[in-house]
């Protein structure tokens, strides 16, 4: 019987554990060969961004880095996920990985350019619309997922990092 107990507390103990189904994604991270997995993420706060480089929003770049500079150590991780999708990124991913470190010193987690919407849409996209029944109208919209990957909130591209109504959400997501 204590044999039997154990089992059984050892089979909860590893499902109460496990990733949510919304952050199991393999992702590439920008120009290199490198995969990770989001569920690296587990338990922090996240802000999701679709990038571009070349985008009349591309100056929200300096209030991400600013969002993660102010609440990495809170458990906030903003991921940058550039996008050709409305045709506004570099082709080559060395030049975008430059531009987004010179340009404004980015040193949060970037991934590989990606496809953020539509049919042919990265599963964490189609994951994050099935949650939010939206997907990204443009660059630089934002979904912002809660430390046990339960919430979602979508911010449209004209939600600047630095909006109050962003930064409130982040905050209550971080104490929650």
């Amino acid at each position: 019987m204590k044999k039997f107990i154990y089992i059984l507390f050892a089979c909860i103990s590893f499902q109460s554990h496990a990733c949510p189904d919304l952050l199991d994604n393999e992702m590439r991270v920008l120009d290199s060969s490198n995969t990770q997995n989001l569920c690296e993420y587990e338990d922090n706060v996240i802000l999701v961004v679709n990038v571009a480089s070349r985008c009349g929003y591309t100056y929200q770049y300096e209030g991400l880095q600013s969002l993660y500079d102010n609440y990495k150590d809170s458990g906030l991780v903003v991921i940058g996920i550039p996008s050709r999708d409305f045709m506004q990124e570099y082709k080559n991913e060395s030049d975008v990985a430059e531009f987004c470190s010179t340009e404004y010193g980015v040193d949060f987690p970037m991934y590989a350019t990606t496809k953020v919407r539509g049919k042919k849409a990265h599963p964490f996209y189609k994951k994050l619309k099935k949650e939010t029944g939206r997907e990204p109208s443009w660059n630089f919209n934002k979904f912002l997922i809660s430390r046990d990957a339960n919430k979602v909130i979508y911010f449209d591209k004209k939600v600047k990092p630095e909006s109050k109504e962003l930064v409130q959400k982040i905050e209550y997501f971080l104490e929650s």
